[in-house]
């Protein structure tokens, strides 16, 4: 059988080049865990808001948020917001998965997170629409979504006996960057990183972690801009 000896080396592919980004990611969920223990969530529902909305920046705001009592509809448009980026992410994917199976397409879509994004589009990107590759997103999303729910449990399990004095939650930030300064290959990507960049501290003391839509939000137009040659270069 040939194509099952191809699904499962493309399978065991992505797990592997996956594995380097799970070590921001185990202690990023583990902190998660505990975040959402102290902000009154349940340990079921801390473990369920991994399994349903499996996106940890959008964990962590909705996190703050309940421990701040923010109204239920903020919470939601506030998470809604910061997930936007997904469908910019699905749309760059999508000619690469446009043969797909319906079936398919739900379950890549279930796992497309930042982390096995960035893995699987540059591999799609390397060596284009190879007709086994889906297979490859499907290894390096499963093994990433297997690490987030044990990392999450294990953080509900230990609650407050991890030491603040670890700072384990520096961890995410230094994910995200090493994600994306690697994808950051033309003008327009850049420039939009560094507004959002430049945006977040500028308004990092508004309330209700609304710098960080502010920033998205800027960073995407921006970036739209100079795509789209509305702004030239100096």
């Amino acid at each position: 059988m040939p194509d099952m000896k191809i699904h499962y080396s493309e399978f065991l592919q992505g797990v592997r080049d996956e594995l380097p980004i799970l070590l921001g990611t185990a202690p990023f969920g583990m902190i998660y865990g505990v975040s959402a223990l102290s902000a009154g969530i349940s340990p079921v529902l801390a473990q369920a808001m991994s399994c349903i909305v499996f996106a940890g920046s959008a964990q962590f705001v909705i996190a703050q948020l309940v421990a701040a009592g923010t109204p239920s509809p903020v919470i939601i448009l506030t998470a809604f917001i910061i997930n936007i980026r997904h469908a910019l992410y699905s749309a760059s994917m999508a000619p690469y998965l446009r043969k797909l199976y319906p079936i398919w397409k739900w379950l890549l879509a279930y796992l497309l997170t930042d982390e096995a994004y960035a893995v699987a589009i540059s591999r799609y990107q390397r060596i284009g629409k190879g007709e086994h590759t889906h297979w490859y997103f499907l290894g390096a999303g499963s093994v990433l979504w297997t690490t987030w729910q044990v990392s999450t449990a294990i953080g509900i399990f230990l609650g407050g006996q991890i030491p603040a004095s670890w700072s384990l939650d520096f961890t995410a930030t230094l994910t995200f960057i090493a994600l994306v300064v690697p994808v950051l290959k033309d003008r327009a990507s850049t420039i939009a990183a560094l507004s959002a960049a430049i945006v977040s501290l500028l308004v990092v003391a508004l309330p209700l972690k609304l710098g960080i839509v502010a920033a998205s939000l800027i960073g995407i137009t921006v970036g739209l801009l100079v795509d789209t040659k509305y702004i030239k270069p100096v």
